[in-house]
Parts: structure tokens; C-alpha cells; sequence
């Protein structure tokens, strides 16, 4: 049985390829466009991982994340930041804040289930 996601991403592109990805390879996708309709929908569902992107609606995927690691029974949820923040130093900085991965866009579709998973058995 595949893992339950939720994709926070505002554009329609990036989100259908996500979910495309995920679903194909058995797993379940929920999605977010903004920092309240992500909070909504952790309230809601219990997930297996998050993937956030950066540069969204409400204050940004990072307001998500404090969120998610101030809540004792979301604190363990991974979540990745899929993000096109991809300068000199934005890895960094993004795991630094709380990010458990890095996954940069334009993504790769060879590696990126690939790192999911990896991330996902901790």
C-alpha cells in the first residue's frame, strides 16, 4: 500500500505532475494552493509526507513548516520542499529551517521518487 501525500503547490503544472508521479507508483495525493488551505488540510488528514513548494499564497511554504514543527502530533512529518529556489545557498538555508529534503524545479523524474522514498523510510 502506497503512502498518503499532500502536494502544497499553486501552480497547475507542477501540482499534476506531482500528483501524476506519486499516484502511478500507488500512492494517494491531497493538494494545497495556499498556506491556509494546507493548514486545513492537515488538520483534516493524516499524512505520510508533505511536499512543499517555497512560493506560495498566505505567507509562503516556510509559515507552513513553523506550523507543522510547533504541533506536537505533526512534528515527525517529512516534509520536502520542492521548490525552484535554486541559487547558491537556498539548499542550505531551506533544510536549516526545518526542510527534511531538497528537491529542486525543474524536478527530475529519474531520481525524484527515487529521494521521496528514501526520505520517507527516514
Amino acid at each position: 500500500m502506497g503512502s498518503h501525500f499532500l502536494i502544497v503547490e499553486d501552480n497547475p503544472f507542477n501540482l499534476n505532475l506531482l500528483r501524476d508521479l506519486l499516484t502511478f507508483n500507488g500512492h494517494t495525493v491531497e493538494s494545497a494552493s495556499s498556506v491556509p488551505e494546507a493548514r486545513d488540510r492537515l488538520r483534516l488528514h493524516r499524512h505520510d509526507m508533505v511536499l512543499m513548494d517555497i512560493d506560495i499564497p498566505g505567507g509562503g511554504g516556510e509559515l507552513v513548516l513553523r506550523g507543522i514543527r510547533a504541533d506536537a502530533e505533526l512534528a515527525g512529518l517529512p516534509v520536502v520542499a520542492v521548490t525552484g529556489y535554486a541559487m547558491a545557498g537556498d539548499r542550505e538555508r531551506l533544510l536549516a529551517a526545518g526542510f527534511d529534503e531538497y528537491v529542486s524545479k525543474p524536478i527530475s523524474i529519474r531520481t525524484f521518487l527515487a529521494r521521496i522514498e528514501t526520505c520517507l523510510k527516514g
